[in-house]
């Protein structure tokens, strides 16, 4: 199961030619299922928050961390803190970090994934490139995976992923800073 979100809202999330695509090469899976989710504008998460109510999928309202995966599309560098706004209010740890293996795989692709790393801290692993074309060996490394059941480590599947062209697990690396704050 795979929650499609665009961090913003859906007025601008339907409009993105990204999410239908994305929807409809998921949905044509045999054993894939996408839904999608979508910021709340501002006075709804107030509500939501108000009264506890956690992120839903459009489609059937299930829990956003009942799904398998999370993965976001990434326009445009404003909605980063949406993102994160989006995980909170699904009830899942922002910090890729301190999620194991029973919270969702969160992953991220779009334009404003080609650098990744002020959302590396957040995000488990991230589609550099056309998620059409990686999408159908992301979707078989993850059933295999699935098929293990608790053999299988969160951790083992990110390194899995990782040897596919166009993926990008930044837990796998140590990023080093130059003096001027550029990368080594």
């Amino acid at each position: 199961k795979i929650a499609l979100s665009y961090p913003d809202t859906y007025e601008l999330g339907m409009s993105n030619m990204a999410l239908p695509i994305l929807y409809e090469l998921l949905n044509s899976q045999p054993d894939a299922l996408a839904e999608r989710v979508f910021a709340p504008w501002v006075d709804m998460e107030a509500a939501m928050r108000a009264t506890r109510t956690p992120l839903l999928s459009l489609e059937t309202g299930h829990l956003l961390k009942d799904f398998d995966i999370i993965g976001f599309s990434l326009g445009y560098e404003l909605t980063y803190t949406n993102v994160l706004n989006m995980l909170d209010l699904a009830g899942i740890p922002v910090l890729a970090s301190e999620r194991n293996d029973s919270h969702p795989i969160v992953i991220a692709g779009g334009s404003s994934a080609h650098n990744p790393e002020p959302m590396a801290d957040f995000i488990d692993f991230f589609v550099i490139g056309e998620a059409e074309e990686v999408l159908p060996k992301l979707i078989s490394r993850f059933q295999a995976w699935k098929r293990k059941g608790e053999r299988a480590s969160k951790k083992e599947l990110l390194r899995q992923v990782a040897t596919i062209d166009g993926i990008y697990v930044p837990s796998l690396y140590q990023v080093e800073y130059q003096s001027d704050g550029l990368f080594k």
